[in-house]
């Protein structure tokens, strides 16, 4: 007390009296889930929209694919190191026509695949997107994504969403059950309408008809014929960029 005044101290201290943008106890809290949701969203569009990202490519792969690594893990590296270089240097990432990029390389900005995707855009001077996860295991993001445009969600919902919307094109390199949760994810949004025509495109026929089986979905009436044909193959990063022109990629006439 001070002259008979009662002291103020406890509601200072109070959590109600914390500015709610600056309490975490509060933004963290189950009824704020959707706010943490918009800002995901936020975030990273701002980056986007600075950066001009108009479209990107999206490369998904396995994580444990490594340039030494066993079998055909150094071509499925190079590959999509080499497809990385590739799709930036012709698909408009580079150019900045009123500060609009496209054809970006997108990765889940992690190592293996997604490591090799995005070090083939920075062997051009290209800028390149990380989506990075956050995980029990924490996830590095790789040191070859823009650093601008490299991101963190808690979210799988808000990163795939920001995976699939500015998308011209999906290329899927040998993978497990978190690339295979991403492959299918777009083709249920391509076959049911949900997101616009774009091309997608399997590295190494073999590896993907040994995974799963796409004819045996048609003989047995689980997908139309229309469906299955929104999987194409390629074998080579070369093979890939042509495939995905082929199958309608827009490519800026600047590019």
């Amino acid at each position: 007390m001070d002259n008979g005044r009662p002291s103020n101290a406890a509601h200072l201290d109070s959590p109600s009296y914390r500015l709610a943008a600056l309490d975490q106890d509060f933004l963290l809290g189950d009824s704020m889930r959707g706010v943490r949701f918009q800002l995901e969203y936020a975030k990273a569009e701002e980056s986007l929209r600075i950066w001009g990202v108009r479209s990107t490519i999206v490369v998904f792969g396995s994580a444990r694919v490594r340039e030494d690594g066993p079998g055909r893990h150094p071509y499925w590296y190079g590959e999509a190191r080499t497809f990385g270089a590739i799709a930036s240097q012709r698909g408009g990432a580079l150019t900045t026509n009123g500060g609009v990029r496209d054809n970006v390389i997108a990765t889940g900005g992690g190592p293996g695949i997604m490591e090799a995707a995005n070090r083939g855009a920075s062997d051009v001077r290209a800028p390149s997107i990380g989506f990075n996860i956050t995980l029990p295991h924490e996830q590095e993001p790789n040191p070859y994504s823009t650093p601008d445009l490299t991101f963190r969600f808690h979210y799988f919902a808000m990163r795939k969403m920001h995976l699939a919307m500015r998308a011209n094109a999906l290329v899927v390199f040998p993978g497990g059950f978190g690339t295979l949760d991403e492959l299918f994810e777009v083709l249920t949004l391509r076959q049911t309408g949900k997101a616009p025509p774009l091309p997608i495109v399997l590295f190494d026929k073999a590896y993907w008809q040994s995974v799963v089986k796409f004819d045996a979905l048609l003989e047995h009436g689980m997908v139309s014929v229309e469906d299955r044909k929104l999987v194409h193959f390629a074998e080579s990063a070369e093979d890939t960029w042509a495939t995905l022109v082929e199958n309608g990629l827009v490519v800026p006439a600047s590019a």
